[in-house]
């Protein structure tokens, strides 16, 4: 006869390899009749892999809820044993890796704040030798890969095979419209450093408000994230933390329901024939780009000899404006969003400075 043990592996096992992955449940676990109540909601939608809460709160300023501690674990494994679903809680310190696993915690993960510190991450990395148990790791508050891969290592060098990636946005001065703005293109250099690694989306903490939740989850699904974290509460606008971002167990089921899951490739020799000759477009146009792109540069290494030889500095903060007003009036015609092309002129004007500068100090 199966054991316990082996039969709680073996269903977190199938819930790993499974796509796509929905991992649901309260920001913070406040009761256990809260806790349970929402659990078992979730678990009648049919919809729900993995039940998450929140049960250490690393909050930005003290006073603010901070968790109900390790006093809600044995709540959490209730609510497991009701249900059936597999378990995920957030760690931050060894302490709390020992206590989730002492209460049968089926899966864990690192939060952007503790990612973001590698002493943080060590520790979690240390308690974790010699567990066989899933490590989800969510992206560091600030925008550095490089955090969020050593992370990854750190994990892996404790022995642990199964290792995920959460994208749960980066803080950004001037932004308004997320809680956390998503910043697409780094989640999508990770999936290219780690092609096999699993990578969730969590809308919750991106959007940090129910009502563009839908949007960036159709995103995630539409750039082949194999999974999503999704805030759920069965009251959330009595939630003790994070309110605003939280849904009812019943609105999570109709967003799952909407969602259009799109798959990553299809059998059909026409759809692939005409993809590989837009594809093929697609590379030609980017070699035009390119030789373009080496011709201004050398263009600027030129005007940077005359301005060396004429004692004038680099930077010519009317001329770049002209350039920016000019760009934008085009981008307009051309249907481009001076969103992206603030961007692109940001980078080659860089490396038109950098350029200039090498020649101007030898």
């Amino acid at each position: 006869m199966q054991t316990t043990e082996t039969a709680a592996r073996k269903a977190i096992q199938e819930k790993w390899e499974k796509r796509p992955l929905v991992i649901s449940g309260p920001c913070s676990a406040e009761t256990e009749e809260q806790l349970v109540t929402t659990a078992q909601q979730l678990a009648e939608t049919g919809k729900v892999d993995v039940l998450r809460a929140g049960i250490w709160k690393p909050r930005t300023k003290p006073g603010m809820f901070e968790g109900i501690g390790a006093k809600g674990l044995p709540w959490l494994q209730k609510a497991s044993h009701l249900t059936g679903l597999p378990t995920t809680v957030e760690v931050a310190t060894g302490k709390q890796v020992q206590d989730a696993l002492t209460f049968e915690v089926d899966m864990l993960w690192i939060g952007a704040r503790t990612t973001v510190n590698p002493f943080s991450v060590q520790e979690v990395a240390d308690a974790l030798r010699g567990v066989d148990v899933p490590v989800l790791i969510k992206n560091p508050i600030n925008p550095d890969l490089e955090l969020w891969g050593g992370a990854v290592e750190r994990v892996a060098r404790a022995s642990i095979s199964r290792i995920g990636l959460i994208h749960r946005g980066f803080s950004s001065y001037g932004n308004t419209e997320f809680r956390n703005a998503p910043m697409w293109h780094l989640a999508i250099e990770m999936k290219r450093r780690y092609p096999d690694m699993l990578m969730v989306n969590d809308p919750s903490h991106i959007c940090g408000r129910r009502d563009i939740l839908m949007d960036v989850a159709q995103k995630a699904i539409d750039l082949d994230f194999d999974g999503l974290m999704i805030e759920s509460h069965m009251d959330p606008d009595t939630a003790w933390s994070d309110a605003k971002q939280q849904v009812t167990p019943a609105r999570l089921s109709e967003m799952l329901e909407s969602i259009k899951w799109r798959r990553e490739d299809v059998a059909s020799e026409s759809f692939h024939i005409a993809l590989d000759k837009l594809r093929e477009q697609i590379n030609h146009v980017d070699d035009e780009l390119l030789d373009l792109l080496a011709q201004r540069m050398r263009i600027a290494e030129k005007i940077g000899e005359y301005k060396r030889n004429n004692d004038v500095t680099i930077l010519q903060t009317n001329r770049w404006n002209q350039i920016l007003e000019k760009s934008f009036v085009k981008a307009d015609k051309l249907g481009l969003s001076r969103d992206f092309v603030t961007r692109y002129l940001d980078a080659v004007h860089m490396e038109s400075i950098n350029r200039q500068n090498r020649i101007m100090n030898g």
